[in-house]
């Protein structure tokens, strides 16, 4: 980066705007497109401009340099694939709509890589056939490809985006342990060096497979992800991979189960009207088919099922609600009154909350008629208990009880502990030192490169615009000249001296544009140091402000640099 020619805006390809996008509907979004980073080409397809593939590349950079720390190789794969790996592992169905399939001219099916779990268990199934050749980290820093339903937030959620992917291949859950836990250091650097203010939480594996898995959440407005963390002991996690323990009480002076008549009850809000208690003591029954088949969620009915956790139990299965017309010919099923007893052929899974021996007021499987005292565990059984309410604010933590607070945040890297998972379905083996094959065990380790982009862009800014950390920022330093050929004179003289300084320069040359437009636009670029040759040019004098503090001092041109170069 160093000793880099001078850009000069004058001959810079970035139009700054005044409004935001009409599309955009977070900040990110519309400050990269307002400061001349990003333009979009297409829904979810974005093209970087000069300054924005500047900062994109000071982040690879960063990227790859805490990779190679931990002695991780850099390889490039394709992003055209093949579907025949894929299929071995099963995700070419898994992956669902979301998997950009095609046709090449002879009828082969291949696909735009998401993720490149198969092809790199496949490289190293290629080139390593000894004990001796492992453990191996590879790495590559690749364009991946998601076809998002409805593209938006920016580059946040497109169907095209830059991301490392790192792959760990060990001969015992011993080694892989050390694997993850150096990426999990590496990442902590990563993110420190970028500036960003994030959190490490338990998450679930998802369509990765595997078993440990956690994420490095970037806290934003913007987030697509809610993520509790504990006041008071180090408790951090996404709400869809947050678990209860299940606690049975004793339910021996709970009396038997008993029918009551509750006329035009059908939700649980009327029926806790009309029966004078809390939802909190009903139990709410919700019918979802799984593949076809009709299954049972049970929740206390002041909870909202996550249908997220739902689809995650039943994975890769399709689950979807039932329809009006799934009750047709089920008599074991009355809309409204559903309860867990005296149901047939159903499958019944319930939150932890519902534990054996809890008693609920609940349907009774009869029109505007429910059932009280009815416990888990005497009048009915469950098949499984999955944690599927959606976690609220001040839910109790799972380590110390205390109540959780929720947040909002950015995904900006995922690490996993796939196992045997690849390794099994595509048959990686090496000889161990007794001459017998070993079957690999395997890790997954992603940073979302032009997200973390944004999620800077997200935390950093202010009302004038992007305020980047140095380290990742277009240039060191914003040289604007107010106006005048003598201070625009003195812009590119102090720019030329600050560049052979070893420092990254933006001077703002343009002519016939007003002082009152480059300072505006010097705040929406945001490069944290603004140096300004205006009124007191003439005696060589600059004001130097800092674009995140807005302090503002006034230096002579040796002081200038002296301070720049500190």
């Amino acid at each position: 980066m160093a000793n880099a020619p001078v850009q000069r805006m004058s001959q810079l390809l970035a139009k700054t705007l005044r409004d935001d996008p009409a599309d955009a509907e977070v900040l990110s979004h519309k400050l990269l497109v307002r400061a001349g980073y990003v333009r979009r080409t297409a829904a979810g397809v974005w093209t970087w401009l000069p300054l924005g593939k500047k900062v994109l590349a000071n982040v690879e950079r960063i990227v790859r340099e805490e990779m190679d720390a931990i002695g991780a190789q850099e390889v490039l794969l394709p992003a055209l694939l093949p579907r025949e790996p894929y299929e071995a592992t099963g995700r070419w169905d898994e992956y669902g709509p979301e998997l950009f399939r095609l046709k090449d001219r002879k009828g082969g099916d291949y696909l735009l890589g998401p993720t490149h779990e198969e092809i790199f268990t496949l490289i190293v199934k290629d080139q390593a056939s000894s004990y001796k050749d492992l453990p191996v980290i590879l790495y590559q820093i690749q364009t991946k490809f998601r076809d998002e339903a409805r593209p938006r937030a920016g580059i946040l959620r497109g169907r095209e985006f830059l991301m490392k992917d790192s792959y760990s291949f060990d001969l015992a859950d011993e080694g892989l342990a050390q694997s993850y836990e150096a990426h999990r250091q590496a990442y902590q650097r990563v993110f420190e060096r970028l500036g960003l203010d994030y959190r490490i939480c338990a998450a679930t594996a998802g369509a990765m497979g595997g078993s440990k898995s956690e994420e490095f959440l970037a806290p934003a407005a913007a987030g697509e992800d809610t993520f509790a963390d504990c006041p008071k002991c180090d408790f951090a996690a996404n709400t869809e991979a947050i678990t209860y323990e299940l606690k049975p009480v004793d339910a021996a002076d709970v009396p038997a189960a008993e029918e009551i008549p509750t006329p035009d009850t059908p939700t649980i809000e009327t029926l806790a009207a009309s029966l004078g208690v809390p939802a909190s003591a009903t139990l709410k029954n919700l019918l979802v088919k799984v593949d076809g088949e009709i299954v049972a969620v049970g929740v206390p009915g002041d909870r909202e099922v996550d249908m997220d956790k739902v689809e995650a139990h039943f994975s890769p299965a399709v689950v979807e609600l039932v329809t009006a017309e799934d009750f047709v010919g089920r008599p074991d099923l009355v809309r409204g009154y559903v309860g867990p007893q005296g149901l047939e052929k159903v499958t019944y899974i319930a939150d932890p909350r519902v534990a054996p021996g809890t008693a609920w007021i609940t349907g009774a499987n009869k029109e505007h008629t429910h059932a009280k005292n009815v416990v888990a565990g005497r009048d009915f059984e469950v098949d499984a208990y999955v944690d599927v309410v959606v976690v609220e604010e001040g839910d109790p933590c799972p380590n110390c009880g205390t109540g959780l607070k929720l947040d909002r945040a950015i995904e900006i890297g995922h690490i996993f502990q796939l196992g045997r998972k690849y390794a099994d379905a595509l048959k990686l083996d090496v000889l161990g030192q007794n001459g017998k094959p070993v079957r690999v065990t395997m890790g997954s380790y992603g940073i979302g490169v032009s997200r973390a982009v944004a999620a800077l862009a997200e935390q950093s800014a202010d009302e004038q615009g992007l305020c980047w950390p140095r380290e990742v920022a277009p240039a060191d330093v914003h040289v604007v000249a107010a106006g005048k050929a003598l201070q625009t004179e003195l812009a590119l003289d102090v720019s030329e001296k600050l560049r052979a300084a070893g420092l990254r320069v933006l001077v703002d040359d343009r002519a016939g544009v007003s002082p009152g437009v480059k300072f505006t636009d010097a705040e929406l670029i945001g490069v944290p140091q603004i140096l300004v040759a205006g009124r007191r040019s003439a005696e060589g004098v600059l004001e130097l402000k800092d674009r995140k503090t807005g302090e503002r001092e006034e230096l002579t041109v040796d002081e200038a640099i002296a301070r720049l170069t500190a």
